[in-house]
């Protein structure tokens, strides 16, 4: 049985933290140097680092914030942002992220996917799709959530995983930040069609959720979260103790 992993997820805009809820109404939260080095010491399995603006604003990341938060953890990093290029892998790689996560990026040049997966390997792409209902069908969303694509969610991602995403990060829109559960029929729709790592992400709001996500879809592989893990709702070491009481295997 692989080992369930804990994500805290790095929202950040203009070198701060921020969250908020359906992808709107951003806050500040904190500096995500020091949030990052609170969770890789205090039992986060991995750690995601998203410049949220940067596909929008038509910009590259923030790689001087990035370096930093990178030399100061001990877990992998995953980082994804205005990543649109062979050279954007690279430099993103270069400043200490284990992974890179593409989303608008490989939905304006899908061949992105391919290309880097040949050059840095499958294990390095990771496919991060934000997606919402649209009269009933799963809906791929662009630039943060801001643009309808108008494309089929299954069809996408299993064209991207075919072309050498190794995993994919699922963010429910609808779900995000609500606090409710994680979008459980989102989730196994995608699971059923692929046979990569898939991530949830959007929706916990407690110790439960994870609970109910891992009990009820075996297949995913992580639970991704960002404001209550940042506001102390749950706390990462006793959510895992939470979750061996439960069978489900976790790194304590």
């Amino acid at each position: 049985m692989i080992t369930k992993r804990i994500i805290p997820c790095l929202d950040v805009r203009d070198g701060r933290v921020v969250k908020g809820t359906n992808f709107q109404g951003l806050q500040d939260v904190a500096s995500p140097v020091e949030l990052g080095k609170f969770y890789s010491e205090n039992g986060a399995d991995e750690l995601v680092f998203y410049d949220i603006t940067a596909s929008a604003e038509g910009r590259k990341l923030f790689t001087d914030i990035l370096t930093q938060v990178a030399s100061t953890i001990f877990i992998p990093l995953t980082v994804g942002g205005g990543i649109y290029t062979l050279e954007d892998f690279d430099r993103v790689l270069k400043c200490g992220a284990d992974k890179v996560s593409v989303n608008s990026g490989a939905i304006r040049n899908p061949e992105l996917v391919t290309a880097a997966a040949r050059r840095y390997g499958d294990q390095c792409v990771v496919l991060s799709v934000d997606a919402k209902r649209v009269d009933g069908h799963f809906r791929v969303f662009a630039k943060g959530g801001r643009e309808d694509t108008g494309m089929d969610l299954l069809s996408w991602v299993k064209r991207c995983v075919d072309s050498g995403a190794g995993e994919v990060v699922l963010n429910s829109i609808d779900t995000d930040g609500v606090k409710r559960g994680f979008d459980l029929e989102m989730l196994e729709a995608v699971c059923d069609l692929v046979d990569v790592p898939v991530i949830a992400s959007g929706g916990a709001g407690c110790e439960e959720d994870f609970v109910t996500l891992f009990q009820r879809l075996p297949k995913v592989d992580a639970g991704l979260a960002a404001s209550i893990f940042h506001f102390g709702q749950v706390q990462i070491p006793h959510l895992k103790r939470r979750l061996q009481e439960e069978n489900i295997l976790v790194r304590l």
